[in-house]
C-alpha cells in the first residue's frame, strides 16, 4: 500500500480503466516504464488479467479484469 504500483493497480481496477498517458501522470513513471510494470509486474509476477481496448476519444484503455 502506498507504493506506485498499488496506485497503478487501484487505477486500473476503476471502472473507466486508466491509459498509458493517465498513468504517466499519477506516478511520474515514463511510458515505457507504465507498459513494462503491466506486462512484467502485474501480469507475470502477479498473475493480474490485465485487458486493454481503444475507446473513442480517449485512445487505449488498460483495465484490471
Amino acid at each position: 500500500a502506498g507504493t506506485k504500483q498499488a496506485a497503478l493497480i487501484a487505477m486500473l481496477r476503476a471502472p473507466d480503466g486508466a491509459t498509458i498517458e493517465e498513468i504517466t501522470a499519477a506516478t511520474g513513471w515514463q511510458g515505457h516504464t507504465v507498459r513494462g510494470a503491466i506486462a512484467g509486474a502485474l501480469k507475470k509476477k502477479l498473475g493480474l488479467d490485465v485487458t486493454s481496448e481503444k475507446v473513442e476519444g480517449r485512445g487505449r484503455v488498460y483495465r484490471v479484469a
